[in-house]
This record gives structure tokens, sequence and C-alpha cells, in this order.
């Protein structure tokens, strides 16, 4: 072997392995390291989304969407990746702050979006409520394991929380890759 392939096959060698190590840290159900500073069984609250994951409206056949929920940062927070079937594109970010003992979450779109919301883990959920400030009203959404999927169901209000309507409801089923 000449040195210039040689040469060729150290580069490529090298490429692998650091590709190898950057993905590493995650695997395909999502897990990742644990962070110290991050090891209180709160943390863990809502790992239950973590995965690759098939986005249908509850009760339809239709795909709406696809989402991969990723745990970065030391297992210290969830990513949340949403492709949406229409265009719709947006990111999660999702953290135990251990400090108000409060669950929250930003999410921004491709549309401009953003939605800060916070709340608690209760009856077996993550349930996060907040103000949507583009359209001046109060949202509150639910994530819920059910039966090896995970049920997002969103509400909002328009008179400060005294009546709710329905947003969307959402189930997210694991990709047809990634079953187990």
């Amino acid at each position: 072997m000449n040195s210039m392939a040689r040469w060729f096959n150290v580069v490529v060698i090298s490429a692998l392995a650091v590709f190898a190590a950057s993905h590493a840290a995650t695997d395909s159900a999502g897990a990742a390291p644990k962070s110290a500073f991050c090891s209180a069984p709160e943390y863990r609250q809502f790992d239950f989304w973590a995965g690759e994951w098939d986005v249908f409206d509850a009760g339809s056949p239709t795909q709406v969407a696809h989402a991969r929920i990723d745990l970065i940062l030391d297992g210290c927070v969830l990513r949340e990746d949403y492709q949406g079937s229409d265009g719709h594109k947006g990111q999660s970010f999702s953290i135990f702050d251990a400090t108000r003992k409060v669950w929250h979450q930003s999410w921004v779109t491709n549309r401009g979006e953003l939605l800060m919301i916070e709340g608690i883990f209760e009856g077996g959920a993550i349930v996060l409520a907040g103000e949507d400030h583009a359209k001046g009203s109060l949202v509150r959404g639910e994530w819920k394991p059910e039966n090896g999927n995970v049920r997002e169901i969103a509400v909002t209000s328009n008179d400060g929380g005294k009546t709710w309507k329905p947003w969307f409801d959402l189930l997210f089923r694991k990709s047809a890759g990634t079953a187990k």
C-alpha cells in the first residue's frame, strides 16, 4: 500500500472513530449517561418520553409528525425534535429545576413561536402550564405513558383559566424501525 492510501485509511478510520465516540452518548432508545448533578429521582420522571416516535392525532390512523426525544447534557435535559407532516417543525427542551421543584419546558418553532411552560409530575403524568403570549391565552399540557405509547393532551383558556377547550390530543407511538 502506498503512502497516499495509508494516509487515506488513517483519515477514514480517525473520522469513523470520532463519529462513533460522538454517538456513543446516546443509544437508539435515547438513553444517555447520567450526571451526578441530575441523579435525584425527580430528574427521571419524564424519561418515559425519550425515544423515536411516530405521532398521530388520537383516534386517527394518519401520522401527523415524527418526533425524536433524546436525553442530552449528561441526562439532565430532554430535547424534542418534532417534524410535522405539514412542515411545522419545532424543538423543546425540558428540565427539572431542582431549585424550584418544577419541570420547565421551552418550545420553539420554524414559525417563530415560543412557548414556555412549567409544572409538576402528578398522577403518573407530567403536567405543564403557562401563557401563550402570541395568542393571549393560557395553555396546559399533559404527557402520560399509555400502553407503551405516550399521550400528549393540550387545552387552552381565553378567560384566565375559568374554562378550557381542547387544543390537541396526540399519541406518540414507537417508530416502526425502533419498536421492540
